[in-house]
Formats: C-alpha cells, structure tokens, sequence
C-alpha cells in the first residue's frame, strides 16, 4: 500500500492488529510479549511490508511508555532505598560505562570494523553510546519475570539508573566533536550545573506543592481530572529534565520518587498504568520497525560479527563488575546478558551525530541496526541461558528450591478495600496482630485521619483494579471489602475474583441476599452484617435472661452454620430499610 494512502488512523489500526495478533502467540509460545511487539514492528515497518513508512512519528510516540514506565519504578521506590543504592548506582554503574566505552572505542579503533576509519573521538563517541542500554527492555524483562527486586535485578536497575545520569555528557561532546572546539571541560561543566540545578528545583518546588496540588483535586472527587493532574505531573517533570540536557525517562524517575511517600502513590500508579502499558508496547514496536532488514542482507557477515562483538563484549566487562559489587556469578551473568544490547538512546545520539556530520550516513544506519538487533535478541539470549542453566545444573537447581525466596514488597499482605467504620476495625485488629495491610478509600478526610494515627491506608478508588493491582494484589494473602455500597461491592468482588482468580475475598454484605450474590460473584468468605449484628443483639439478650453461655454459643452458632435458615423463614434476610 502507498506511503500517503495511511492516514493517522489507519497507521493506528495497522499497529493494533499487528500488536493483537503478535504478542498473545509469542505469550501462547511462552518466549515473552517484547518479541511479539517486535515481531509486530518489523512486519508494518518500511523493510517488512511497508504498511507504516514514518518510523521516527512512531517511536517519537512511544517513548512516552519509556517515561511512564520510570515513573512507575520511581513511585514504587522509596528515597531510602535509592540512598542505599548510591554505591551500586555511581560505583557499578559508572565502572559499566567508562570500562566498556573504553573497550569498545579501542576495538572500533584498531580492528577494521566499519567502511571507513574512524578517529579516537569518533570511536569514544560510539562506545559510550552503544555502552548505554536500553531502559525500556531491561525493566520490561525484569518487571515480566517479577525480578525487579531480586539483586540482579536492584544491579541492573542502578547501571541503567547511572546511564541516563550519562546523557547530557554524550549530548555535549557532539557539537564539541562538529565545532573542533577545545573547550569541552567547560561546556560539560557549564551544562552539569544547569541541569542539576533545574533538577534541584524541580524537586524542590514539587516537594512543596505536589501533595497539594493531589488534596486539591482529590476533594473535587473527579476521578477524570485526578488523572489528567497524574499524567501532567509526569510529562511536566519529564519536559523539566529535558530542558536542563538529561533524558526525559530520569525527570519522570524523579517525578515517581517524590509521590513514593504519598498517601495518593497508589491511585496514581493505577491511573498511568494502562498509558505505560499500550505506549511501551508501541516503543517496541517502533525499534522492530528500526530494523532495516535490506541492510542486514546486503551486509550480514559485518553485523554478525559487530553484533555478537557487542552482546559479548558488554556481558563480559559487567560478570567481573558485579563480582567486585558482591553478586554472584549467576547474577552477574544474569546482569550482563539483560543490558547487552544497545539502548534507546543511541538512536538520538547518533541521529545528532549524523545531522552534524560527526558521522557518515552509511556508519549512523550500521549503527541503528546494531542496536535495533542488539535489542530484538536480548529477550531471546536471556530465554535460553535461564533454560540453559537449569537443564545444565539440575541439582543446583533442586536444592535452591527449599531456600527462602526472594523477600518482596507488601509480600503475603492483606487489602482493605474500604475505610470506613468496617474496613477501620478490620485494619485496628491486623496492626494489633502484627500483621501487614493496605487499605484504600476514596475519601480524603478518611485517608488523612487515619494516616495521621498511624494507618497503612492510601487514597485510591478499591472498585477499579488497577489501584489494587497497583498495592500488589496478585501477591497478597486475601482481600478484605468494607465497602458500604452493595452495588459497588458486588461488582468488585466480580471483577476482582476474575483478574486474580486465587485470591481469596473476604467481603461484608448488606443482608443475606446481598450475601448469597457476593458468594455467587467469587467471594470466599461474607458476612451479612445486619444480621451478624441482629444475632449479636440477640446473644446479650438470651445472656441477659439467664440463658448458659454455651446454650447461647450453640444457638447462634447454629444460625450461622444453617445459612441463617431461621432467619430467612422469618423475613429477615434482606430488610430494605435497612432497618
């Protein structure tokens, strides 16, 4: 089909029927969604069947899933913790960069590996851009393995933490290598204290008005503004980093850091979810359609060797790295092989580099390609060396499985969907037991009472499943709602119990019809509170007639035990009044 017979809308219906039919077979084949994208990308893309031609709109696009995937990293990480990353971050972090651009840029110098020769600035050039890796693909493996606070996986997240800390320096020494300019050290310092210092600002002013622009807009009670301030709040900090020269993924970092304390961290994680979902799909569908497959046929045995050189070099330099950092072999392999490709800011850099005649066309479309593959066979290599592994050392695997598991964020926790009277009492007795919780409530005078004493409770919306999947439902011990709207409960409980079907749901009930429908819906265990609280009363009368308390005791409990079948012949089951 001709280039301008697409339209925005039909580009946009081509990418998500490619995406529909892609990435559910690379699931059902069990080698990952990213392959699927990729796969998608390089089908649509100009050197597959030509559907979509303007690659540069689509990853333009999708680099948006990049900065709401940061951000959601951000959010879920305390201050604290990032501290006690420092050393990774700056120690393993900065030694990946330097010693593998140092090997790269040495390589590319003295062995004849592109068209044409290239100087030693050229070549520091290349190696520290192709040293940095690729963000989206990395945190996307780890996030689909549920690795992300395994110790590969806290190394892996402080390099490339580090590496986007390293683009305003790549930025400036382009226009240095065009201009022939001397004055590097004072252009790179000049831009290192601009763009720390709108850094500082940005944090500062977000510090001081972030939670309450969030109180403003959540006593408007409008769930539709409330995401739009989400979704702002994360596009402005990213446009703030920008403009001070670092990359707009670490300004949306940043934005996620400030929220990770706030009492609003999980509504918000569940309002950009479904965004960082479909546009980082869109992201690896643009690098599949960076692959120019016409290219790779003309020069296959040069991209070969340029790409297995790359995976092996940068896997090699990180096994060592991590080894000095305290990891293990395995997860330094495990490190290595997940940042081995190139990342997503190569293709900025070197499309600067070509337009300011740094680098030829010829070398700057080698080097795109490079890293497009780098990044479509890292799924691929990390796949087979974990199955690789485990058929290698079954007892080593064997007996690793009766050792702890990795600990987890809110691990075998209990959600309280609601904070009222109910969900309060329920949220007393776990704190009283020691045991951990989450509750969530929409009313902010409710959250902020009950955070003031000392409560684990979240302002968020508990019937939309993206806010309990953001406090980590799959992971939780069971569900608790005290939601005092029957309508809402029933339909949470539905919805719940058919996105995590073995999560067990505690529910309360209105009255004993209520009851039977949450039962019906997938709910566990219910309890109708009007008549828990008829047979309540009912106990401290017969006590109070002089009844035996085990007389009482058996009773009542053989009301609960029937269904409340003596009730229900009563007319007590469901009491409209509420009486």
């Amino acid at each position: 089909m001709p280039e301008h017979a697409i339209g925005g809308f039909e580009a946009a219906l081509i990418l998500l029927i490619s995406a529909v039919v892609f990435v559910p077979l690379a699931v059902r084949f069990n080698i990952g969604s990213i392959l699927g994208y990729l796969g998608a990308g390089a089908l649509v893309g100009p050197s597959g069947l030509g559907l979509i031609q303007n690659v540069d709109a689509v990853r333009h696009l999708a680099e948006f899933g990049v900065v709401f995937l940061l951000f959601i990293i951000g959010i879920e990480m305390k201050p604290s913790r990032l501290w006690l990353m420092r050393r990774q971050v700056f120690g393993l972090g900065g030694s990946q960069v330097l010693i593998t651009g140092a090997v790269l840029a040495s390589a590319i110098v003295f062995l004849p590996l592109f068209p044409s020769p290239l100087n030693m600035g050229q070549a520091s050039l290349i190696g520290l851009g192709l040293a940095l890796s690729s963000t989206a693909m990395g945190l996307q493996i780890l996030a689909e393995r549920r690795e992300l606070s395994a110790p590969h996986g806290r190394s892996a997240f402080a390099i490339l933490l580090l590496q986007d800390l390293m683009v305003p320096v790549l930025l400036a020494m382009v226009p240095m290598m065009a201009n022939k300019t001397d004055e590097f050290g004072d252009e790179l310092a000049f831009a290192a204290f601009e763009a720390f210092g709108m850094i500082f600002a940005a944090l500062l002013i977000g510090r001081l008005m972030l939670r309450r622009v969030l109180r403003v807009v959540a006593q408007s009670r409008s769930s539709e503004i409330f995401t739009a301030v989400a979704l702002l709040i994360v596009l402005s900090m990213a446009w703030i980093s920008e403009q001070a020269g670092l990359s707009q993924a670490l300004g949306a970092f940043l934005a996620g850091l400030l929220l990770a304390d706030s009492e609003y961290r999980h509504q918000i994680e569940g309002d950009i979810q479904p965004f960082r979902g479909l546009l980082l799909g869109l992201f690896f569908i643009g690098v599949g359609m960076s692959i120019d497959l016409r290219l790779l046929l003309t020069d296959w045995p040069l991209i070969i060797a340029l790409l297995v050189g790359l995976m092996a070099i940068k896997t090699l330099v990180l096994i060592p790295l991590c080894g000095l950092f305290g990891q293990g072999w395995r997860d330094g392999t495990r490190v290595g092989l997940l940042l081995s490709q190139g990342g997503e800011f190569a293709f900025v850099l070197f499309g600067i580099a070509i337009s300011q005649n740094v680098l030829s066309p010829q070398i700057g479309s080698m080097l795109v390609l490079l890293v497009s593959l780098s990044m479509a066979l890292t799924p691929l290599v990390v796949l087979a060396a974990e199955r690789l592994h485990h058929r290698l050392s079954p007892v080593t695997t064997t007996l690793r499985a009766d050792t702890p598991p990795e600990p987890r964020t809110n691990e075998a926790h209990v959600i309280i969907a609601g904070f009222g009277r109910v969900g309060r009492t329920v949220a007393v007795l776990l704190k009283a037991a020691g045991k951990p919780y989450l509750a969530f409530d929409k009313d902010l005078e409710r959250v902020a009472r009950g955070r003031a004493a000392g409560f684990e409770v979240f302002y968020g919306d508990s019937s939309r499943p993206e806010v309990l999947r953001a406090g980590h439902a799959a992971r939780a011990a069971l569900l608790v709602v005290t939601l005092d709207d029957p309508g809402a409960t029933t339909r949470l409980v539905a919805c719940i119990h058919q996105q995590f079907p073995d999560l067990p749901i505690h529910a309360r009930a209105r009255d004993l019809v209520h009851s039977q429908s949450l039962h019906s819906s997938g709910a566990l265990q219910v309890v109708p509170e009007t008549l828990e609280a008829s047979l309540i009363l009912g106990d401290k009368v017969l006590t109070a007639l002089g009844m035996a308390s085990s007389d009482v005791s058996a009773v009542i409990h053989a009301q609960r035990e029937n269904g409340y079948a003596l009730l229900m012949q009563s007319g007590l089951a469901q009491d409209p009044a509420g009486n």
